[in-house]
Order: C-alpha cells, then structure tokens, then sequence
C-alpha cells in the first residue's frame, strides 16, 4: 500500500489501521452477506487483520491487511478453496467513467471538499475522477496512481456498484497517475461480466 491510499483507508476504516508498505485484499461479493463466510475463513486462516467490512444493498467488500504478502495471499487462498473458487473466476474490471479537468474552479474545489475523506482539492489543480466495477478494483487504480506520480488522493470509494477516485496535483502528473490507473486495470486478467 502506499502512503496516501494506506491513509485514506486509515481515516475512513471502522477496523484495524493499516499503514503503508502492507500487503492487502479486497474481496468483493455478491450477495452482500456472504462477506461474513469470507470474513471468517480468511481471518482464521492467515496472520490478517480486517480493516473494512462493508454491507450494502448489492455488495459486500472485506479489507484483510498484513506486513506480510504471505499472509494476504494465503488467506485469499483460503477464501477461494471454501468457496470452490478460483482467481480465474474473478470479474474483469470495467472502467464506466474517467473524467479529466484542468484548471478546477475554487467554488468545484470547495464542492469537492466538503464530502471527500482524504486531502483537499485545491483550486488550479487538475483533477482525475474515474469509476470501475466491481468497485473495489478502484483501490488497485488508486495505489497504482500513486506509484506513478507526484498526486494527492482527495477521495476513495470501494464500495457500490460502482468504485470511484478522486485525484489531484499537476496537469503532468495528474496525466502520469491516470495513465498508470488505466494500464493497472486494463492490463487485468478475469471473466467478462454478465450484460
């Protein structure tokens, strides 16, 4: 995990504080509360620690987290054998949005940053919104983004039918993350949703 994302899940979790450099899983299911099987095998097979455990209409996203992969993987691990599944059987993440603006007005950036969880937009930057699903792939496009470039992760949603980001900095670097979230999803292996 890096710093921002690490954080921004840190400030928005009811569970355990992850801290960058840790290893971490998503798993998001339907029905919504087959998240508490998962919860339970992954948790009792591994050395991980849970800092989400979402239930919504449609979905339910679990968050596991270790300083060591090992335990991350095994634990998924666990999580697939019980349920009969593969990783193979995941679903390919769809982009359904980006949206790229430059030169954010003051009164969008006061807007943004009245319901956001992570930093603030400020007013002149560019700004990068993009939407997935399943929506707990955005959390892959995020790290990614941060990875690639100098920005500042203003928002993170998980959870939904669909994910969302929220990123801001400079023209460039605003370019470079968008470009590296893309790539980090497009360049995903799973199975073509059903339409």
């Amino acid at each position: 995990m890096q710093p921002q994302c690490a954080a921004h899940i840190a400030a928005t979790s009811p569970g355990d504080v992850p801290l960058a450099g840790m290893a971490e899983l998503y798993i998001e299911m339907a029905p919504g509360n087959e998240v508490f099987r998962a919860a339970d095998i992954a948790l009792k097979a591994a050395g991980v620690r849970p800092a989400l455990q979402i239930i919504e209409r449609e979905f339910g996203l679990l968050e596991i987290h270790s300083e060591q992969q090992a335990e991350v993987l095994a634990s998924g691990q666990a999580v697939l054998d019980e349920m009969g599944l593969t990783e193979a059987d995941r679903l390919k993440p769809v982009i359904a949005s980006t949206q790229f603006i430059t030169n954010v007005h003051a009164y969008q950036a006061q807007l943004l940053n009245k319901w956001r969880k992570g930093s603030m937009m400020m007013p002149g930057q560019s700004l990068f919104v993009m939407e997935v699903a399943p929506a707990a792939y955005i959390a892959v496009a995020a790290n990614e983004a941060e990875k690639a470039a100098n920005i500042t992760v203003i928002e993170l949603r998980a959870v939904g039918r669909f994910g969302r980001m929220f990123l801001s900095g400079t023209e460039s670097e605003v370019q470079t993350a968008r470009d590296a979230a893309v790539a980090a999803l497009e360049g995903m292996h799973g199975r073509e949703a059903a339409r």
